[in-house]
């Protein structure tokens, strides 16, 4: 069974992830990570190049990839799950945990991040991460296991807690 991390970017997947790999010993795998591979360029240039359904496209092509697979932890990107079929497959051989955080909290993580394009690209930074939360929160929701709030808590404790549910 794989361990699936969603929510918005910002929440804590990558860090979680990560030490969620090392403490138990399987793959990490990225589906940001791996759309950029496959693709050959950043996140930023796809969007500008293709547009973002082109990127969704991939990125329902990596979580297809990833559904026959076995122990790993998957890093999703913020919006795997606006599309029902990735959540379909990511659910087929994984528990979804949704890792959440304050917009305050993802603002403080995510202020200089420069590898993802804005989604709205019309409003304020704090405006948009309220309205794509807004949006996506009942698909999270909908597509979790379980729901971890990560505001204050240590990337040890996020994980004890991930194990706990498995």
């Amino acid at each position: 069974m794989n361990i699936v991390l969603i929510g918005y970017r910002g929440t804590g997947k990558s860090s979680v992830g990560k030490a969620l790999a090392a403490r138990l010993g399987r793959e990490l795998v990225s589906t940001d990570s791996e759309i950029v591979r496959r693709a050959g360029c950043s996140i930023p240039e796809i969007v500008a190049q293709h547009g973002w359904e082109y990127f969704r496209d991939l990125e329902s092509d990596v979580c297809r990839n990833l559904a026959d697979r076995d122990q790993l932890v998957i890093d999703t990107g913020g919006g795997a799950i606006v599309r029902p079929r990735n959540v379909e497959m990511l659910k087929r051989n994984g528990r979804l945990f949704w890792l959440t955080a304050s917009v305050e909290s993802i603002a403080a993580r995510i202020g200089g991040d420069t590898q993802r394009p804005s989604l709205t690209g019309t409003k304020s930074f704090v405006e948009e991460i309220q309205d794509v939360l807004r949006e996506r929160a009942p698909k999270y929701q909908a597509a979790a296991d379980h729901v971890i709030p990560t505001d204050d808590r240590s990337i040890d404790h996020l994980v004890q807690l991930v194990l706990a549910h498995m």
